[in-house]
């Protein structure tokens, strides 16, 4: 069955959107995880409907070959919450808003940079530790979308390389 993992941040046109893609463009290259995951993103003040962002779009064209040019914006709804197998956020002020409206979510939900790099096993660090944010892109230039893009793709692998390693010791 496949697993899903959403990605949320504000507005759901930049980070979110952009780690979906990358997401989903290295499952399909991934060995060890036999496609079982799935990437979704959603935004936690965002608009319905709305595009992925010019940059958004042309970055991950240029960069990785992906298209974001269908991608259309959406908000966290509950279904959201409960359907999917971990919940990696952009913020600490994010994780902090989803675990008090989804409290019994609160396990499933961590930065996308903490989870990386496992520090969720450790709630002091990651409440005084300002790396594990990514940064927003929202409204910088080509340039500023390419390093958040590359920041997410690395988090991402991260991220990709515990789920093959934890593979072994599910239920």
């Amino acid at each position: 069955m496949m697993k899903k993992i959403l990605f949320i941040c504000t507005g759901n046109t930049c980070r979110s959107a952009m780690a979906e893609g990358i997401f989903n463009a290295l499952m399909k290259q991934a060995e060890g995880l036999n496609g079982n995951y799935e990437a979704a993103s959603a935004g936690i003040a965002a608009v319905e409907g709305c595009l992925a962002s010019t940059n958004a779009i042309k970055v991950l064209r240029e960069e990785w070959g992906i298209d974001l040019s269908r991608h259309l914006s959406k908000g966290v709804v509950r279904e959201d919450i409960y359907t999917s197998e971990l919940i990696l956020v952009m913020t600490r002020e994010h994780k902090k808003m989803l675990i008090s409206l989804f409290p019994e979510a609160a396990g499933r939900i961590f930065t996308l940079k903490e989870f990386a790099a496992g520090y969720e096993q450790d709630p002091g660090r990651q409440e005084y530790d300002y790396t594990l944010d990514v940064s927003d892109p929202y409204g910088m230039n080509e340039k500023g979308y390419k390093k958040c893009a590359e920041e997410l793709r690395l988090a991402i692998g991260k991220v990709m390389e515990r789920l093959i390693k934890n593979q072994g010791t599910e239920k």
